[in-house]
């Protein structure tokens, strides 16, 4: 994946698309020191394993961390999903891989090509996620030949803790799933997935503002899959468009803070995002408010939050994760990937956070699981 980006120079805050640019404050004499960072407190990074199962499977898209063991889920473990075959072609990837801390890598799930109530079969996306109880809610946005003129609407699979696909979740908003949070509830969880193929084949490569942020309600039955009973728009209007090397971009990372508030990774405008007490919005606030547009953001792709509190992004046009904090500071970069010209351009994707002193991320240059500490 390679994303040539126009940067803005302006730190704004807004809502929709109107914008006022904010100057950052100058320090106080006296005051003191800001608390460290998050990735500064990380000072090592090394190679977990690879994330190529058997069966080929390139292009580690999305990683979630196994908080409870249940089945084959085995806790600190990390599943990554594949979103190409071995033949590089996008939107064909088929596998999710368990990766234990030492690096020991097995394959979690295998599914067919062909899925029925998934529109275009499976290629996994990004859209990763593991409940407390054990069910696993991946993605799928397919192609049948690695081209996004063949791009289908796919769905959410939901796979029980042995790997084996329950049930589908398509249409009503679901259009291209991308990427995605959990809200966890005893009786009920919510999906917060972003959508990437509202319009975006049609336009042949142009720009459309129709990328959505879709809120999927689930009720849980024990042993019987989760069921839907609820779907709401709670963002729209993102920028997206199908690209030759990415197959397509548009707002990607999500990632849940205190009182419900979204952030959104909004990858084409390069800038994060909040939507306000997203957990109980009833309507969509558009494109929500900017937290922080430009500077060492360089089309942010996957997004975690950090244990102070801060935002992490992965950078799409260069090797570099950034820290952000909710009130749009950048307080820290960390470059963790060097190949390829230029440096580290689509090598980062997901990433997720194993415990309060580490953070783990694909690096799909190189098809590994990687980890700061």
């Amino acid at each position: 994946m390679r994303l040539n980006v126009r940067l803005a120079a302006l730190v704004p805050m807004a809502i929709g698309g109107a914008a006022l640019a904010v100057a950052p404050a100058a320090p106080v004499a006296g005051a003191p020191a800001p608390p460290p960072s998050f990735l500064g407190s990380l000072h090592s990074q090394t190679r977990i394993a690879s994330t190529v199962p058997a069966n080929g499977d390139v292009n580690p898209y999305g990683v979630a961390v196994v908080r409870r063991s249940t089945g084959r889920l085995q806790r600190g473990h990390v599943l990554v999903s594949n979103f190409n075959d071995r033949s590089n072609a996008q939107g064909t990837g088929t596998t999710i891989v368990s990766i234990g801390p030492g690096g020991r890598r097995s394959t979690f799930a295998h599914l067919p090509r062909a899925l029925s109530g998934c529109p275009g079969g499976v290629g996994l996306t990004t859209a990763l996620g593991v409940l407390r109880s054990g069910w696993v809610v991946v993605g799928s946005l397919p192609t049948s030949d690695g081209m996004a003129a063949t791009a289908k609407a796919g769905c959410l699979i939901v796979l029980d803790s042995h790997g084996r696909v329950r049930e589908t979740l398509r249409g009503n908003g679901i259009n291209g799933p991308w990427d995605m949070t959990i809200a966890p509830g005893r009786r009920q969880v919510q999906l917060f997935v972003t959508n990437v193929l509202n319009g975006t084949v049609a336009g042949n490569g142009a720009v459309v503002h129709r990328g959505t942020v879709v809120r999927v309600t689930l009720r849980l039955r024990g042993n019987r899959p989760p069921r839907r009973v609820g779907t709401t728009v709670v963002g729209s209007g993102f920028a997206e468009k199908t690209d030759p090397a990415a197959l397509v971009v548009g707002p990607t990372g999500l990632a849940l803070g205190r009182n419900g508030a979204l952030y959104v990774a909004d990858t084409l405008s390069n800038r994060l995002a909040v939507i306000p007490d997203a957990v109980a919005l009833p309507h969509t606030l558009g494109r929500g408010m900017t937290v922080r547009r430009g500077g060492a953001l360089m089309a942010p792709l996957g997004l975690a939050l950090a244990p102070n509190g801060d935002l992490v992004s992965a950078n799409a046009a260069n090797g570099n994760l950034v820290e952000t904090t909710p009130h749009g500071r950048q307080v820290d970069v960390r470059s963790v990937d060097r190949s390829g010209s230029p440096r580290g351009a689509g090598a980062l994707f997901g990433l997720a956070l194993p415990g309060p002193h580490s953070l783990v991320f694909v690096d799909d240059a190189t098809n590994t699981l990687q980890r700061l500490r």
